[in-house]
């Protein structure tokens, strides 16, 4: 049984020396966190909640070569990032489009407050449009930098570890996402005053 002062490497530690249990817990700490990472990377719910199942499952049929000098966060998230990737790969060769922008009530990590005037309420649901239309615009290998820093709220030693890039990359990365996501984001303001 988990206790609270329980590390994610000290459980898969359990889970690697035969602890049935073991595991699950890992999946009950991270699911929510990693379904948010591909909703944010994938822009469908229901592709994210696939891409989460897959990158347990791959997890878990991986466990055995996790490296314990990896935190099992960073090990999860580039898991969950391969995973969409390899979503994403697979969408563009039957021409499909997985990043349609969808506003959904409840649970959205874009969405603005529901509080405030009806007109106010109106024009959070614009402005949050706005900004999944222009991380959906973005390139995979800025997209993923976006959600795992802003969304995520992982450190750039975190991102560099869960991509497999060096420090300078996700440095490099960020600023160039968001300097696009800017641009995008003016285009977009531009084009909602002349309508």
């Amino acid at each position: 049984m988990e206790t609270a002062g329980t590390s994610d490497e000290q459980i898969v530690e359990r889970a690697l020396c035969g602890d049935a249990d073991a595991f699950g817990e890992i999946v009950r700490r991270w699911e929510r966190r990693i379904f948010a990472l591909a909703y944010g990377m994938l822009g469908r719910e229901e592709e994210a909640r696939d891409a989460t199942q897959e990158t347990f499952i791959a997890a878990f049929r991986n466990l055995g070569n996790f490296r314990g000098e990896a935190k099992v966060s960073s090990w999860l998230h580039r898991i969950a990032v391969n995973q969409c990737i390899t979503r994403q790969r697979r969408a563009r060769t039957r021409a499909e489009n997985s990043l349609e922008a969808e506003t959904e009530a409840g649970g959205d990590k874009f969405a603005a407050p529901a509080h405030g005037s009806p007109a106010r309420q109106a024009e959070g649901r614009e402005r949050t449009a706005a900004v999944r239309r222009a991380v959906a615009a973005l390139p995979p290998e800025l997209r993923e930098v976006i959600v795992l820093k802003e969304f995520e709220e992982l450190t750039f030693q975190e991102i560099a570890d869960a991509l497999d890039v060096p420090l300078s990359t996700v440095k490099s990365r960020l600023y160039t996402a968001l300097k696009q996501l800017r641009l995008r984001l003016e285009k977009y303001g531009a084009e909602a005053a002349r309508a």
